[in-house]
């Protein structure tokens, strides 16, 4: 089997490749025109050189293959130019369901998030059908992704063989810039995190993720979305775990989120006027206010997924930041 992979040189799709490899299938990625490839490394992949900006690099990229994994995605909280994200995450994925349909491709699997799910009232963890809307989402990322989704699911409604997958929060190797939650771990790691704020996150190892699409390629059914998750845990809990893991102290001072807002404004400001970034904005602070729980049931259920401990998670994500040198 010929498989199109995007965004293989990033996080979630890198791990992906590597599954489909060790399954034996035949792996074309599409990379974009200098991309750091460091994460292909040693892998025996074929190299398309493409955007999903670009319609036409797409159906080439897509000759001969009959399977799409379409993992690429613009993961950024507090962007400055949210038009971007749209490009990146809404048009990119019309632009590949429109050539996936032209070249002929039997099946994909679409990867969405958590972010696109809704969650209960009560606090209880977030399911596929638990009610959400548009107005739900908060900032520019998630109202992309939420867009992004609507598509797939018209592409399915109309016809296409596509599974969604949502996953929650993965953590492990291979997390080259790092993505938003690979940064809590980095900063935790390095004891840059002197507090923390009453939130919470679903985590799950990264590969688990990649097996999961694998998953939901061969069980799943079109036009469904499916939920690829591992563990709940407060903020708190993960950064005991990670400060355990290095030989550091925890954080012990528990910020109001209030406080942490005002700090968002501030270091946003001054992000906006030395043209530098920061690392604490305001989408991620009003995203804090609820714990990002949520439940892989039906995934496990319906696809036989299943998650290892977030300790792993941590542990490999670590060796490969340590490998790095970027824990010194």
């Amino acid at each position: 089997m010929s498989v199109l992979v995007t965004g293989a040189t990033g996080f979630v799709g890198s791990a992906v490749a590597r599954a489909l490899v060790h399954c034996g299938s035949q792996v074309r990625v599409l990379v974009r025109s200098g991309s750091d490839r460091g994460n292909l490394q040693g892998l025996p992949v074929q190299i398309a050189v493409g955007d999903l900006t670009d319609r036409a690099s797409l159906e080439r990229a897509l000759t001969g293959c009959t399977a799409l994994y379409h993992v690429a995605a613009d993961y950024r909280l507090g962007a400055r130019d949210p038009a971007q994200l749209y490009r990146n995450n809404v048009d990119g994925t019309r632009n590949i369901l429109d050539a996936a349909r032209h070249a002929g491709v039997e099946r994909m699997v679409y990867t969405s998030s958590v972010a696109t799910i809704g969650l209960p009232q009560d606090g209880s963890p977030g399911e596929e059908t638990t009610p959400v809307a548009l107005v739900d989402m908060i900032g520019h990322y998630k109202r992309s992704k939420y867009l992004a989704e609507d598509l797939v699911r018209d592409a399915a409604r109309t016809g296409f063989s596509v599974v969604i997958v949502n996953p929650s929060t993965p953590i492990g190797p291979g997390d080259v810039k790092p993505t938003p939650t690979g940064q809590i771990v980095l900063d935790a790691a390095r004891g840059r995190t002197p507090a923390y704020v009453d939130t919470g996150l679903n985590i799950v190892h990264v590969d688990d993720v990649a097996a999961g699409h694998l998953l939901a390629f061969h069980r799943g059914r079109a036009g469904e979305r499916y939920i690829l998750g591992g563990q709940d845990m407060t903020l708190r809990e993960i950064l005991v775990q990670i400060a355990q893991l290095v030989g550091r102290k925890p954080p012990r001072i528990r910020l109001p989120h209030a406080a942490l807002m005002s700090i968002a404004f501030v270091a946003e400001a001054f992000a906006k006027a030395s043209g530098r970034g920061t690392r604490i904005t305001v989408e991620s602070v009003r995203m804090s206010r609820k714990r990002m729980f949520f439940s892989s049931a039906k995934a496990i259920r319906d696809l036989g997924y299943s998650s290892r401990a977030p300790l792993a998670a941590f542990e490999d994500a670590l060796a490969w930041f340590r490998e790095r040198g970027l824990l010194r």
